[in-house]
């Protein structure tokens, strides 16, 4: 009581509903090395050790991830080194995420593919766990990205073809944009999303609809012209198939199927920035 002395009413409860709200926050703070999927927190930059802390938060209030994903890396007792763990996780973070949010269309916007993986400190105690977030640089975000149940299994196997067409083109990206000096991994590239590309189109052999005939008919095109790259005998070819089939995956080809599907219309603005230039 002397402690409040001198405090109104309103000032009293202003202190005390400000250390509930202080002890709940606090209350919510875990490592990302605890991190569930399903869960959504705020990261808070307070580093305990090698480990930093999130604010893990319910899904209707606003936050600024998700984990969507989780997998442990394979190796033994000597760690494989940063640049190996988040080669991984880059390469295995993109499957594990779609098969929460299969739909990378109906992400809000500015939410981006992040991972936490184990460090050198916590892969000596037995720590190999990655786990795959969707996160926003600027702002928060609102409600569970948790869709995979939402949808049916023409969509389902629309997703899946799209998605693996995409990851074969990005995954398989030669860090060099020197083409003839590559040749060989941008035809390995082209070999990839070729084969991505049948798989696509042999999932919508078994989808009724006039727009999403049209789209299996120019995705059997440009499987072509990607075959063509893989097998091409000079440069000068590999360009001319390139070209064509990289124009043919133009995502905005598929707008038309999507709606017939009754699945999001809007291309990514970081997908539609690429085929733009």
């Amino acid at each position: 009581m002397v402690a409040l002395a001198g405090v109104g009413c309103s000032e009293a409860s202003e202190v005390v509903d400000g250390a509930k709200d202080g002890a709940k926050k606090a209350a919510r703070q875990r490592s990302v090395f605890s991190l569930d999927v399903g869960d959504c927190y705020n990261p808070n930059g307070k580093a305990v050790g090698e480990a930093y802390l999130v604010e893990v938060v319910p899904c209707d209030e606003a936050h600024r991830g998700q984990v969507v994903g989780e997998f442990d890396v394979e190796g033994g007792p000597a760690y494989p080194g940063d640049k190996k763990v988040t080669a991984t996780a880059d390469e295995r973070c993109p499957a594990e995420a779609q098969k929460y949010a299969p739909d990378t269309w109906a992400l809000p916007r500015g939410v981006g593919l992040s991972h936490y993986t184990p460090t050198k400190e916590s892969w000596a105690t037995g720590d190999r766990a990655v786990t795959c977030t969707y996160t926003v640089e600027q702002g928060t975000f609102t409600g569970s990205l948790d869709t995979a149940k939402s949808f049916e299994p023409d969509q389902l196997t629309y997703l899946k073809g799209s998605n693996g067409v995409y990851e074969a083109l990005w995954a398989h990206q030669p860090v060099s944009d020197d083409i003839e000096a590559e040749l060989t991994d941008y035809k390995a590239q082209a070999k990839a999303v070729a084969q991505a590309l049948d798989t696509h189109v042999g999932g919508l052999d078994g989808i009724e609809g006039a727009e999403v005939g049209k789209l299996r008919a120019t995705l059997a095109r440009a499987a072509g012209q990607w075959e063509k790259a893989a097998n091409a005998p000079d440069v000068d070819t590999f360009y001319l198939a390139y070209d064509q089939g990289f124009t043919l995956i133009d995502p905005n080809t598929s707008v038309p199927a999507r709606k017939e599907l009754g699945l999001a219309t809007t291309v990514p603005a970081d997908e539609a920035e690429v085929w733009a230039s």
